[in-house]
């Protein structure tokens, strides 16, 4: 959540970030008005316990029919006393439930906008002409059915739609793809990580991934626990509730794991093939790092992206994500887009975002400063790889019988030069 002194101290700063993101101003003066009530109901309680403990004190000294009189004064200041703590905390409660409302705040330079307000901030590789090669060029799926790579239709006859089966060259291309990135995560010095993909609802709430976003999470009701659509939620929640020695500089981890989306209000869109799917694979990057360095870990996170997209071969662009385009979490993101071919567009392939201290002051982290006080840490996350990076791959790397060159740096981890149709 955001600093609630901040608030105080520029509510102007909040609101003008409310309106770049398309949110409700009002949130602000009603934080305010909440605040303001816990700060009076805090004061009556204290102002009204010290004239109990006071009193106390009296009733110990007095005697007879005076001290009868006084025990009786102390029971109307007890109950008093109870009534105030009880409106402080539910004061506070309101300030609470209020603050977590308000999504993090946009950082400078963010562009205006919406979804399709971003700003390429470059481009990298030049589209492959097909016709002049003398061919039109197959979708993945298609592909994926000539390889032998992509069901789409045992996966929905198992699962339902959005669903897949990767089998074959696909299961070898996206394991190699996930080996390529963590071992280049690990040579970055990340710690490798396999978390767990089921999370309690304090850590995901904790991430930014309930309110606005709830509907796109999946929920197991009975155990009350949530599927993750990426490793940032379990690796945000490692640390929660610990104070971090962050002096030898920031830590670094890299979550290899299947994840969940239900992809609410997707109707019609991506239907075809595995661009917008239920179930992934993702190995996710997450850095703890003190908030002054949060914009150069932001800047290294991009780096390390778009190196591991160059090994990959693919036409991609960078581009910084509109205020009214970014998660409740997210001060600022950068997306990388791949060029696909039969779509003639580019579609997303990586996403970093810096949180700032947004998650950390949810979860209770914080480092230790050298004055011996304690400070939130800044939180950031950044992809290495996704099943979806198979859709640029094969698209850009077919050739006109069907097979698919694996990228150079690929091929230790696949096995395969090339990926060849099946015989039937």
């Amino acid at each position: 959540m955001i600093d609630l002194r901040a608030l105080r101290d520029s509510p102007d700063a909040v609101r003008a970030s409310q309106r770049l993101r398309g949110e409700d101003e009002g949130v602000v003066d009603a934080v305010l008005a909440a605040d303001e009530r816990r700060r009076t109901a805090l004061s009556d309680f204290e102002r009204v316990r010290a004239e109990q403990k006071a009193h106390g004190k009296r009733v110990a000294q007095a005697s007879g029919e005076d001290k009868q009189a006084l025990v009786a004064a102390a029971k109307g200041l007890s109950a008093q006393v109870k009534q105030l703590q009880a409106a402080a905390a539910e004061a506070e409660a309101e300030v609470e439930e209020l603050l977590r409302s308000v999504p993090n705040l946009v950082a400078d330079g963010v562009p205006p906008g919406g979804e399709d307000d971003y700003v390429v901030l470059e481009e990298v590789g030049t589209p492959r002409d097909f016709a002049a090669e003398g061919f039109e060029p197959r979708d993945h799926l298609e592909l994926g059915e000539l390889l032998g790579a992509i069901d789409m239709g045992r996966g929905a006859k198992v699962s339902g739609a959005r669903f897949s089966f990767l089998t074959g060259a696909g299961a070898r291309l996206e394991l190699g793809l996930m080996q390529y990135a963590m071992a280049r995560a690990v040579e970055w010095g990340f710690v490798p990580v396999v978390p767990p993909t089921l999370v309690t609802p304090q850590m995901m709430g904790g991430t930014g991934f309930l309110g606005a976003h709830a509907e796109e999470v999946y929920r197991l009701d009975a155990d009350d626990l949530y599927l993750v659509g990426t490793s940032e939620v379990p690796l945000a929640g490692f640390h929660a509730d610990e104070i971090l020695d962050l002096r030898g500089g920031p830590l670094r981890y890299a979550g290899w794991s299947t994840c969940y989306r239900r992809e609410a209000g997707s109707h019609g869109k991506d239907t075809r093939g595995i661009i917008r799917v239920h179930q992934f694979t993702k190995v996710e990057m997450f850095s703890y790092v003190p908030a002054a360095e949060a914009d150069a870990e932001h800047q290294r996170l991009l780096a390390w992206e778009r190196e591991v997209l160059d090994a990959v071969e693919v036409p991609y662009r960078v581009i910084d994500v509109a205020a009214g385009d970014l998660g409740t979490s997210a001060a600022r993101k950068y997306d990388c887009e791949a060029w696909v071919p039969t779509q003639g567009r580019h579609r997303e392939l990586t996403s970093t975002s810096s949180c700032t201290t947004f998650q950390a002051r949810r979860l209770g982290i914080r480092e230790r400063t050298a004055e011996g006080s304690t400070t939130p840490v800044a939180t950031l996350n950044g992809t290495l790889a996704t099943t979806r990076w198979l859709v640029a791959i094969l698209e850009n790397h077919q050739r006109e019988d069907g097979s698919v060159v694996v990228p150079a740096a690929l091929r230790p981890y696949v096995g395969l030069d090339v990926l060849e149709p099946v015989r039937r």
